[in-house]
């Protein structure tokens, strides 16, 4: 009787939205127009929902061919998702443009809620179908949509909490969407944004795919944008005609559609001649070029991809695999040229020489931010290996649950939501050349006995499987933690820290090195456009030298290369340090204030705290880290944000 009225008490409350009479909870524009079309177009009712509806899996196998290089793209990029926010209830789905499930990566406390309401591979979940829900009416709208419980149209589906994104392609077209479904009581809309932006990335990603034989711009108004998700894409012909742009373009130039720029070209958007575009971006500089576009005269940072047919290596940009070394990009130094006069980088690298090509593992130690990513990179390029793979693996950025499949790769069908075609995992990926297990101090201590078990054997076991791969490569590992108190408090093996222990060396912290001058001059030039002479002021280099540098060689990268960006000749001058970055160093001061920032916080898979970790840092390295002033600045009480403080995991500054 209690459901029956529950149902009823639904039914009604959709009929009165609708109608537009009688007093009800108001719902979106989004929700009430899909409501309505489930009335007035599709004849549902709320109470009536019949058994899901599914095609074959002849039909599904077409479906999902006619995608072609979509999805894969979009497989590895619902993993990456999956892993953000693992252990929230959220299972990843995709659907093409008519609603019918291609994909499905279940999180195991969802399964029975999935499997009741027909949420599997097949099913057919368009509102005509479904009637609203979050992937139905996501293709409906064509905009990312929140649909959750109670707004769902059937009673059988209120369970459900769903969050989509639409996936269009370079012609603004549907071609499918991505939706984080769950049984959450509380909408998360921080999952609505990582959605959307997982679609994005597989938009850029297509785009990228699609026009790899012919020439793209790569544009956003801040260098630093230029490359990641939020870049302007623009494909083009040799002679600078216009072929597609994504959204991105469009939002940044301020058109509406790709039909605005009409048969424009290139040169014409943005006042620059393709050959000095081209000349720019052959040299396979990091640094893109500044532009102005003609229709506003705003500013913008561009470089070109020329087509892969014209390049000696393929782009990686159509590689289904997420590039795990991403971080390490542009870390092509040898180790000679990692040295720059100071004593303890000098002997570093003489150990690192001495055992290049020995079966002999080597752990890296050292602060955030002081290259042990490119220390290790410049270990295996240097080594008898360097033709072979070098493959990275960040112990901290990947959820516990994963780290086992991700490593030791897992049999098609070994666990819900597996891959059909099964994983090989990053050690056999490996195999012949170099893993780099960075952060190695965070691996969980259940599986720190399977790798050891992996580097004495020389052999894996994927999960699923039961007959070994036989692997041959070399370990570097990586970790600012302390392994011998680990150790003693028993939170790591101390078989495996002797055997990855081999030989170690210590990255100083950048305050404490000899050669900042060096290192500064060299990044600056690393750093400057190609063909570009950059000047620098002494006074310039001083402060530079004389700040303490909390984030290390990472922050002093990031500082340069925006200094570079932002300065309007070829002579850098303390005009040039932007207050937000160098307030500390503008005022000479020897040592600013060091926030002890965990490595496991910073490097956290939740992208909303990290960013208001990092404004909360920001605001407080502004005002001298007096609590008062930013706690005022920030229009929050004193209480409110030591809590917010302790909750991103920042302590107050060394004294």
């Amino acid at each position: 009787m209690q459901v029956s009225q529950e149902m009823s008490r639904h039914r009604q409350h959709i009929l009165t939205t609708i109608s537009g009479k009688g007093k009800t909870t108001p719902v979106g524009t989004i929700i009430s127009d899909s409501w309505r079309r489930c009335v007035n177009d599709y004849g549902l009712d709320p109470t009536r929902q019949r058994e899901p509806v599914a095609i074959d899996a002849r039909e599904l196998r077409e479906r999902q061919e006619r995608l072609g290089r979509l999805l894969p793209i979009a497989n590895a990029e619902m993993t990456n998702l999956y892993q953000q926010i693992a252990g929230t209830g959220h299972s990843i789905i995709l659907t093409n443009a008519e609603g019918v499930v291609l994909n499905y990566i279940g999180d195991p406390s969802f399964d029975a809620e999935a499997s009741r309401s027909g949420l599997h591979e097949g099913a057919i979940w368009s509102e005509r179908y479904q009637g609203t829900n979050g992937m139905g009416t996501c293709l409906a709208a064509r905009q990312p949509v929140i649909v959750h419980h109670d707004e769902h149209f059937f009673t059988g589906n209120r369970a459900l909490s769903c969050a989509a994104a639409p996936i269009l392609d370079p012609n603004n077209e549907m071609i499918a969407v991505l939706d984080a479904s769950s049984e959450s009581r509380n909408v998360q809309h921080h999952t609505m944004a990582l959605v959307n932006m997982s679609a994005r990335t597989i938009e850029n990603r297509i785009f990228l795919c699609m026009f790899r034989n012919h020439f793209i711009l790569r544009f956003h108004s801040r260098a630093e944008f230029v490359a990641t998700l939020g870049e302007g894409l623009i494909a083009f012909q040799g002679d600078g005609k216009i072929l597609a742009t994504n959204q991105s373009a469009l939002f940044q130039l301020d058109y509406k559609s790709s039909q605005d720029i009409g048969e424009r070209k290139i040169d014409e958007l943005f006042g620059v001649s393709i050959a000095r575009l081209l000349q720019h971006s052959a040299g396979g500089t990091a640094n893109p070029m500044p532009v102005h576009d003609t229709r506003h005269a705003r500013r913008f940072f561009a470089t070109v991809q020329i087509p892969e047919s014209e390049q000696l290596k393929p782009q990686r940009a159509c590689s289904a695999e997420p590039d795990d070394a991403a971080s390490y990009r542009g870390a092509s130094e040898s180790l000679g040229t990692l040295e720059f006069g100071d004593p303890a980088m000098a002997q570093n690298i003489r150990i690192a020489q001495r055992v290049l090509d020995r079966e002999i593992p080597i752990l890296v130690k050292g602060e955030s931010g002081t290259g042990k990513g490119v220390f290790a990179k410049a270990i295996h390029q240097a080594s008898d290996r360097a033709d072979r793979p070098f493959v990275a693996i960040n112990c901290a950025s990947i959820p516990e649950s994963l780290i086992e499949s991700e490593l030791f790769g897992y049999k098609a069908g070994a666990f819900t939501g597996a891959s059909r075609q099964g994983s090989a995992g990053k050690i056999v990926q490996a195999d012949g050349g170099t893993l780099f297990l960075d952060e190695i101090g965070d691996m969980p201590l259940s599986l720190q006995a399977r790798l050891l078990r992996v580097l004495e054997e020389r052999e894996v076991v994927p999960l699923g499987a039961h007959t070994p791969v036989v692997v041959d490569l070399r370990v570097i590992s990586a970790t600012h933690r302390d392994l011998l108190a680990m150790v003693r408090q028993g939170t790591f093996r101390e078989d495996l820290y002797y055997r990855l222990q081999g030989v170690t060396v210590t990255l100083p912290p950048l305050r404490e090195r000899a050669d900042k001058r060096n290192l500064i001059t060299h990044l600056i030039s690393a750093e400057a456009p190609e063909g570009a002479h950059i000047q620098i002021d002494e006074q310039v280099i001083e402060r530079l030298v004389n700040y303490y540098w909390p984030g290390n060689i990472r922050q002093l990268r990031n500082v340069l290369r925006t200094m570079l960006a932002l300065s309007e000749s070829s002579r850098l001058t303390v005009d040039d340090m932007v207050d937000d970055l160098f307030r500390d160093v503008r005022s000479g001061h020897q040592e600013s204030p060091v926030c002890e920032a965990p490595e496991e916080t910073s490097g956290s898979s939740d992208p909303l705290l990290s960013a208001e970790r990092e404004a909360l840092l920001a605001e407080l390295e502004r005002h001298r880290w007096n609590i008062s002033r930013a706690a005022k600045r920030l229009n929050l009480s004193r209480n409110t944000l030591y809590r917010k403080m302790k909750r991103c995991n920042i302590s107050a500054p060394r004294n």
